[in-house]
């Protein structure tokens, strides 16, 4: 056996041995990459003694939560929906650096109550060891209220979680990396549920054309479009190109732009 393969092998482990020694765990579930490998593998360990719970969000789209409400319905994983609310959280929609943080201490404050009512002594949640490297005011929120984050603390990287996920046959494995909607807009600009939307359905688009990993920056009346640099002439193939000027128009935009950088995580903090 290959040396990374023993230490994937014995990181699995670690993490089995984590969520075992805490008897029971509410999971905050987005029907992403790494909380759904970080649900399965805990159902697995603790079988009944889990809950999923998953906010009903205007910053994701309608389609994560169905994905959400699948995924468990199919394994047979006890889920709890929940309305986030985060357009009420005080300064959340004045879009302030610290965003995340005011989203995550209101989110993760309320499945510790769900957590406390359902009998579960902890919640979890699928950050990895490769969200340390940006800024993530969120992780803030995490330590203050206690919450754990079995795959960072068993040392498991983006890439081994889908490899992982790969290996237990989860469709999740190469599924796009998603943030929430409210990561679309630049520090400083109001957020508002129809810029929201708006995000939502121009993204909604790129991915109907066949686009894997993109994102949709909104600036004022602007589309700022990333995607892929390898996807370059796909969308400025004729067809591609005017529907998504036609669409984006429909939706509001006034000017639609192709970033020559591409596709990247945390682009609007690079101003930080």
């Amino acid at each position: 056996m290959a040396k990374d393969d023993i230490d994937l092998k014995k990181k699995l482990g670690c993490l089995k041995q984590s969520l075992a020694a805490m008897g029971s765990v509410a999971v905050a579930y987005s029907s992403g990459v790494d909380s759904t490998f970080l649900l399965k593998i805990a159902h697995g360990v603790l079988g009944g003694r889990v809950v999923a719970v998953t906010a009903q969000s205007s910053s994701f789209p309608k389609r994560e939560l169905e994905e959400a409400e699948a995924f468990c319905r199919e394994e047979g994983i006890f889920q709890i929906i929940f309305a986030s609310k985060e357009l009420e959280i005080e300064g959340f929609c004045q879009n302030p650096p610290n965003r995340c943080y005011l989203c995550k201490k209101d989110f993760l404050g309320k499945i510790k109550g769900i957590a406390a009512e359902q009998g579960m002594a902890y919640v979890v949640e699928g950050s990895n060891v490769d969200d340390e490297g940006d800024y993530r005011p969120g992780m803030q929120a995490v330590a203050e209220l206690g919450v754990r984050s079995p795959l960072r603390e068993a040392g498991l990287t983006k890439q081994e979680i889908r490899l992982l996920s790969k290996e237990l046959g989860l469709n999740t494995w190469d599924k796009p990396s998603f943030a929430c909607l409210a990561s679309r807009f630049p520090y400083g600009e109001p957020i508002t549920k129809q810029k929201l939307a708006m995000a939502g359905q121009a993204e909604q688009l790129l991915r109907e054309l066949g686009f894997a990993q993109f994102r949709v920056r909104i600036h004022g009346s602007m589309a700022r479009i990333e995607v892929l640099p390898k996807d370059f002439p796909k969308i400025m193939e004729d067809g591609a190109r005017a529907r998504v000027a036609q669409r984006f128009r429909e939706l509001g935009f006034t000017y639609i732009s192709l970033d020559l950088e591409g596709y990247r995580t945390g682009s609007m903090n690079e101003i930080l």
